[in-house]
């Protein structure tokens, strides 16, 4: 057994020390590999700064309601007597005896994008007095509220680097009103900075909606006091809603989109990966070639066929893995955190959101160079481990 290791490591030694003879073909396989995990891990990284964005929208405390058999805003309504019964229900938070219920109005507008200049719908959003009761990671970070009311609006973060003439004081034109900016607010990442918001009794109005809402936002008296929300709504025979945690609706509006982006971005990587892995082959085939006298001498003198195929693959996972640690983290430095925006399907309207490169992704990007190297590995170390010592001489 001790003569087995010694043979190991002296092989592997062996094969490490040469690299530097090798340094073109070893550094275009650290390369392709470096490519493939820079990709794999940028665009799955998509899909955990939208999935992200989803979890931190709500808490395990707010509930939502929309009309029953609605999978959306956009396809509820709710009149305002819903609204004072989801109001009346046990379990709802109060702040000064007021229920903390935010009655919210949905609509799409255009705006300009910075990046293109062409057109994408914007989430607008109208609310009612007790929001910032009920959405508590809202935060105004520019400017002040927009006054009850007027026709003003406050931006959220992601909106105001997405789109253009989104600045505060500047005034946009929506529809057949003009909107003053009066500030702009954050919510820790969250969906709502996607979103624009006026006074509902405001758009109302603007959009022909009469009294109208489409969803009720509840604050509840702890998560809790959920069940007992929920079964005062659905037996209640005045009304006709269905009711979930906030944080639930977010997550399965996110599933969709992060399926697809997950499903392309491995698809991608996949091709990426098959270059990257004829790439290591030839590296190492290269290797193999260049070294047949050494190997067979090697085996003439009593080294074993195991030693070669693991000091082989050995070298070959040390090139994976230098170039997948690269790639990973060239990466993170490069899109960490960027912000872009996409198109939630649910609303058809666009969500901001930041790449998320986290620690999870940068090791599946390395296990992923890590089974580039081993496969790209293995074949040529059994061409050498078979190869016949008579024939090696020759070759070499």
């Amino acid at each position: 057994m001790l003569n087995w290791i010694s043979q190991v490591v002296a092989l592997t030694g062996f094969n490490l020390r040469t690299i530097p003879q090798r340094m073109g073909s070893a550094f275009a396989s650290m390369v392709g590999i470096a490519g493939v995990v820079a990709v794999f891990v940028a665009v799955l990284s998509i899909g955990h700064g939208i999935s992200r964005t989803m979890r931190q929208t709500g808490s395990a405390d707010v509930a939502l309601v929309l009309r029953a058999g609605a999978d959306s805003e956009m396809t509820s309504i709710l009149v305002r007597d819903d609204v004072k019964l989801i109001g009346e229900a046990p379990g709802v938070a109060r702040a000064d005896g007021v229920a903390l219920v935010s009655p919210e109005l949905f609509v799409v507008i255009n705006l300009p994008k910075r990046s293109t200049g062409t057109d994408a719908n914007v989430p607008f959003r109208g609310v009612e007095k007790p929001v910032l009761g009920v959405r508590s990671n809202v935060k105004i970070v520019d400017g002040r509220m927009f006054e009850w009311g007027k026709n003003e609006v406050i931006v959220g973060r992601g909106a105001l680097i997405e789109f253009t003439g989104l600045e505060r004081g500047k005034t946009i034109k929506i529809g057949q009103n003009e909107w003053t900016i009066a500030g702009v607010f954050e919510s820790n990442g969250g969906l709502e900075e996607s979103e624009i918001w006026t006074d509902a009794a405001v758009l109302q109005p603007a959009y022909h909606r009469g009294s109208s809402y489409q969803a009720a936002l509840v604050r509840l008296a702890s998560a809790g006091s959920y069940d007992e929300f929920k079964d005062a709504l659905t037996t209640d025979p005045r009304l006709n809603v269905k009711v979930q945690r906030m944080t639930e609706y977010y997550a399965e509006q996110s599933r969709t989109l992060h399926l697809l982006i997950t499903v392309l971005g491995t698809l991608v990587a996949g091709l990426m990966g098959l270059g990257a892995l004829f790439g290591a082959l030839n590296t190492m085939y290269t290797a193999v070639a260049g070294r047949a006298r050494e190997i067979a001498t090697l085996k003439a003198l009593g080294f074993r066929s195991s030693p070669v195929v693991i000091s082989i693959i050995t070298e070959s996972l040390l090139l994976a893995t230098i170039g997948g640690t690269v790639g990973a983290l060239l990466a993170w430095a490069a899109f960490d955190g960027y912000r872009a925006a996409t198109l939630n399907w649910q609303s058809f309207s666009q969500v901001t959101f930041a790449f998320d490169v986290n620690t999870r992704l940068l090791v599946e990007g390395i296990v992923c160079s890590l089974l580039i190297g081993v496969i790209g590995g293995l074949f040529p170390a059994i061409r050498a481990a078979r190869l016949p010592v008579s024939v090696a001489l020759r070759e070499g």
